[in-house]
Formats: C-alpha cells, structure tokens, sequence
C-alpha cells in the first residue's frame, strides 16, 4: 500500500511541476480580477502544507525556508509581501525534491499514529498515511487554481 500513495505523489507532483515549468516569472506573479492569489503562491503553498503534513505531523525535521510560513500560510497573499519570494526554478526544485524525501523518510511509517487533527473541511487525520494521503487532494485543489489563474493571467497580459 506504502508504494501506491507514494507512486500517487510522485505522479501528482509531476502534473503540477509540468504545468508551470515553462511560465515566465512575469506570470506567476499576476493576480486576476476576483482572485487573491496567483500563481507562485498556490506553488510555495502546496509546498509548505505537505511538508508540514509529511514531516512535522510525523515529528520529522522540516525543510522549509524560514520566509515560507509569512509568504504561503493559509490566509496570506502577494499583495501583503514585504519580502522576496522564491523564483519558480527555486521552486521547481524544491517541489520536485519533496516526494523523494517523503518516501524516504516515512517508507513502512504510513500506519503510524500521530497526533490527530481535524482539518478545515472537517476531515479528522491519525496517521502519517492519513496525513500524507490528503496532501494529494489539496494538491490537487490548488493545482486547479494554478490552471485558472494561469487562464486568466494569460487573458489579461493579451488585454494589456
């Protein structure tokens, strides 16, 4: 079962990466009428849920910049930086890195019980797998953002 979720995340990462390896910086960073995000928030955001969910929940040392909990937490955006944000191949490679060192470090732990949490749609996590498992789902909601805004992003720079 360890190898499916971990197959899972590797494909679900790909997808994402695929889907923005070629914008420019210039698109990343253009924020849509009627959205609060853009691009290379969703990024460093799907990054630092998953590493919290895969390493912190499993009281795993985290890779994660110092700078990441102020740029991409749940309720932060672009327009409120003061600070430097990390270049999509910055980015790209930390997002590629990630699955490595979650199958890795929680090959045969995926059972293992943690302390519980209850996420904001209601969903009680126990276990590292459960914990992991959901990152794909949130994942796969963002990369559904990252596909809109790349949509309207493009709109608007052919508006310009």
């Amino acid at each position: 079962m360890d190898q499916i979720v971990f197959k899972q995340i590797e494909f679900v990462r790909s997808v994402t990466v695929r889907a923005v390896e070629e914008l420019s910086e210039e698109m990343l960073d253009i924020i849509p009428q009627g959205f609060n995000n853009n691009i290379r928030w969703n990024l460093g955001h799907i990054y630092l849920v998953q590493e919290k969910f895969a390493f912190h929940s499993a009281r795993e040392l985290m890779q994660l910049p110092e700078s990441f909990e102020r740029l991409f937490a749940k309720g932060t955006k672009p327009a409120e930086w003061r600070e430097k944000s990390p270049t999509l191949e910055v980015l790209i490679e930390m997002l590629s890195e990630q699955p490595k060192r979650i199958q890795e470090a929680m090959h045969n732990r995926l059972s293992e019980q943690v302390t519980p949490l209850t996420t904001g749609s209601g969903l009680t996590l126990n276990s590292i797998g459960e914990f992991i498992n959901f990152t794909l789902y949130h994942e796969g909601m963002h990369f559904n953002s990252i596909k809109l805004l790349n949509r309207f992003a493009d709109n608007s720079l052919r508006d310009l």
